[in-house]
């Protein structure tokens, strides 16, 4: 088949790469235009298009796809399907029923659950066991079309959301591929979803990160796996912003006051290590063991109490 690929960051590259080393025809991919990244703000490619670049596939990055010129690009091509992958903006509807077959969506999460734009940081943030990846029909309504098939992955108690989505990134690759066989054969059947089921994930914002220490630990640990990369769990030690890049479940502590009788209470620092900085959470306890002062690098808990001494009794603010 002739197939124009919608995509644009590292979660669409697996997809993308098995689109061309697979005996389907990519003559194009579309991908957003380029931003400025990193903390350099230099206008760097997305990842999509440094790989279809590395191919030698011509890209397209149109700064509205309501532009005519969009659908006249498309049409050039006469596409059987095109298939999109995290492209990050929502396709009107004429390219929708654009290509012979439609579009296809490769979706990470287990639909009608977590639609929208973060399915897997917030899958890890609310505690799910499970997700997976959905290949659905593209609609214009979001993330709401028949499924046709779907793959689950266990999600581990420590994994982060940067592992979870580079796994679901390679199993949506291979779920798609059996797809388009499928498709094909004519042997693929939609599955409405269960608009009763649906949830929605949002955008991460910043302000999500900020830690309430009275939560219970398991809660506080999945708000800082599920926030890894970005935009990250904080909180503030002495007024000066603590960046909390991993952490371990301790044991509820054996008592409630500190050896002075100071009571303990959330947020509080209870004990400090070699390797951690152990704080009262709404039950029991969390180990800090990666850290990021503001404005230094990321760096094992050792190191950061190297240069500056933690005390228990101090309290981290809410």
């Amino acid at each position: 088949m002739v197939i124009v690929f919608f995509g644009t960051p590292q979660f669409a590259v697996p997809t993308l790469e098995a689109l061309l080393a697979s005996r389907h025809h990519i003559p194009l991919v579309v991908t957003q235009p380029d931003k400025r990244r990193d903390r350099g703000q230099k206008i760097t490619d997305a990842p999509v298009k440094a790989a279809a670049r590395a191919h030698n596939v011509p890209v397209l990055q149109p700064g509205r796809l309501r532009d005519p010129d969009v659908a006249d690009v498309l049409r050039r091509h006469a596409p059987d399907l095109a298939v999109v992958a995290a492209y990050g903006k929502l396709i009107p509807g004429d390219l929708l029923t654009l290509p012979r077959l439609g579009m296809i969506n490769v979706h990470a999460s287990l639909l009608p659950k977590y639609r929208g734009a973060a399915p897997v940081h917030r899958a890890i943030m609310d505690g799910e066991g499970e997700t997976g990846v959905t290949i659905m029909r593209m609609v214009e309504a979001l993330d709401a079309g028949d499924m046709l098939a779907k793959s689950v992955r266990i999600i581990g108690p420590d994994d982060t959301s940067e592992q979870l989505e580079q796994a679901l990134a390679h199993d949506g690759a291979a779920l798609l591929l059996d797809v388009l066989d499928r498709l094909e054969a004519g042997d693929v059947r939609a599955e409405p979803q269960d608009e009763s089921a649906s949830t929605y994930a949002p955008r991460l914002r910043k302000e999500e990160g900020r830690i309430d220490w009275t939560q219970p630990a398991r809660r506080i640990h999945d708000q800082v796996r599920g926030l890894y990369p970005w935009p990250h769990a904080y909180s503030y030690l002495d007024g000066a912003r603590v960046i909390v890049w991993k952490t371990v479940i301790r044991l509820k502590p054996d008592s409630t006051s500190q050896p002075d009788s100071t009571p303990v209470t959330p947020g509080m620092i209870v004990d400090v290590t070699r390797d951690a900085i152990e704080v009262a959470t709404g039950d029991g306890l969390i180990a800090l063991t990666e850290v990021q002062a503001e404005g230094r690098r990321p760096m094992r808990t050792r190191d950061f109490l190297a240069g500056r001494p933690v005390r228990p009794g101090t309290k981290f603010g809410s």
